[in-house]
C-alpha cells in the first residue's frame, strides 16, 4: 500500500503542480524517488515533529498548495491531534494525512504503535473525511478522487506487501460510496482496509463452500453511506461485519445504528478488534488472533 500511495502520488504531479509531500522522519518508499527526483522542492521532512507535521501542512494549503502529510499512523494522529483538530479540520483545509501501518500492522513494536480506534477519532471530527482503501487499487483510487475534496481526508493504509483484491470487483470506487467487490447470495461480508484480505483468503480456500459469498468494501467510513448499509442489510439474510478497529465509532456501530432505525431483516454479526490493549508481540496474525480475529472464526461465522 505504500508503493500504491507513493506511485499514485508521483502520478497525480503530472496534473497537479501544486503538490506537496511532508514526511515526520520516515523513510519513503521507493517508487516515491520518482517524486523526489521530479519535484525536489516539494519534499520536506520535517523530523520527529509531528506537530509541526500538520501545521506546515495547514500552512501550506492556506497558500493554495495541497499538502499530503505522511508517517505512522499513531504520530500522524495522535501526537498532533490539537493541530489535526484546531489547524485542519476548524479552518477546513484540503490536507491528506496518510496514516501508515494502520490497525495492528506495526505487531511486533506492540500498542503503543497500534491504532485501534483512529477511525472512530477522526470521525468524530467536524470537516473530516475517513477513508480506508483494502488493497493498492483502493488506495490509489482514494489519491486520485481526493482533489475533489476541499477540506481535510484521513488516509488510512496499510504497512506494506498487501495483495490487490478489487482487480474483478463488481463496481468502481467512487468516495462515499460502498463497492460491492463481488457477487453473492444469501450472505455479505462487509469490511474495509487489508483485512478484507481473509475473505478472499477463504473464498480460495473453500471455493465451493463460499461460490455465494458477497463481499462489498466500505473504504469510507465518513461521511458514511447510509443507503448504501441499508441496501445490504434488506438483501441478504446474513451480513458479517469485518474491520479491524474497535466497536465504538467504528463500521460495525454504524450497522447496529441503521439497523434500529430501519430495522431491515438481515441477520447482523460483528467482527472486530477487543476494547482492549492487547499486550502481545508478534506477527499481524498473532495480534490479531489475540483479538479473536481467525480465518476459522471468519469461516465459521459465514457458514453457520
Amino acid at each position: 500500500m505504500r508503493d500504491a500511495f507513493a506511485g499514485a502520488l508521483n502520478e497525480a504531479c503530472k496534473e497537479h503542480d501544486n503538490i506537496f509531500f511532508l514526511v515526520a522522519d520516515i523513510s519513503p518508499a521507493s517508487s516515491l524517488q520518482g517524486f523526489l527526483r521530479d519535484n525536489p522542492t516539494r519534499f520536506i521532512d520535517v523530523g520527529v515533529s509531528e506537530q509541526s507535521l500538520v501545521g506546515m501542512a495547514a500552512g501550506l494549503a492556506m497558500s493554495g498548495f495541497r499538502p499530503f502529510a505522511y508517517t505512522i499512523a499513531n504520530f500522524t494522529i495522535y501526537r498532533p491531534f490539537e493541530q489535526v483538530r484546531v489547524d485542519l479540520c476548524y479552518q477546513n483545509l484540503p490536507v491528506v494525512l496518510v496514516g501508515v501501518g494502520a490497525g495492528i500492522s506495526y505487531s511486533a513494536l506492540g500498542g503503543t504503535h497500534h491504532t485501534i480506534e483512529d477511525v472512530a477519532i477522526m470521525s468524530a471530527l467536524p470537516n473530516m473525511t475517513v477513508v480506508a482503501p483494502c488493497d493498492p487499487l483502493e488506495v490509489a483510487s482514494a489519491v486520485f478522487q481526493s482533489f475533489d475534496l476541499e477540506g481535510p481526508m484521513y488516509l488510512r493504509i496499510g504497512k506494506a506487501g498487501e495483495p490487490n483484491l478489487t482487480t474483478d470487483a463488481v463496481e468502481d470506487f467512487r468516495l462515499g460510496k460502498i463497492r460491492k467487490l463481488r457477487e453473492g447470495k444469501g450472505t455479505a461480508v462487509v469490511g474495509y482496509g487489508p483485512l478484507l484480505g481473509l475473505v478472499f483468503d477463504l473464498i480460495d480456500d473453500h471455493p465451493k463452500q463460499l461460490k455465494d459469498l458477497a463481499v462489498f468494501s466500505a473504504h469510507t467510513l465518513k461521511p458514511f453511506d447510509d443507503s448504501g448499509m441499508e441496501e445490504i442489510l434488506t438483501n441478504y439474510a446474513s451480513v458479517i461485519v469485518l474491520e479491524e478497529h474497535v466497536y465504538q465509532g467504528g463500521l460495525g456501530s454504524h450497522a447496529v445504528r441503521l439497523t434500529r432505525r430501519t430495522g431491515p431483516s438481515a441477520e447482523l454479526r460483528l467482527i472486530h478488534l477487543k476494547d482492549e490493549f492487547i499486550h502481545v508481540y508478534g506477527t499481524r496474525d498473532d495480534v490479531l488472533a489475540a483479538h479473536g480475529i481467525t480465518k476459522q472464526r471468519l469461516l465459521d461465522e459465514i457458514l453457520s
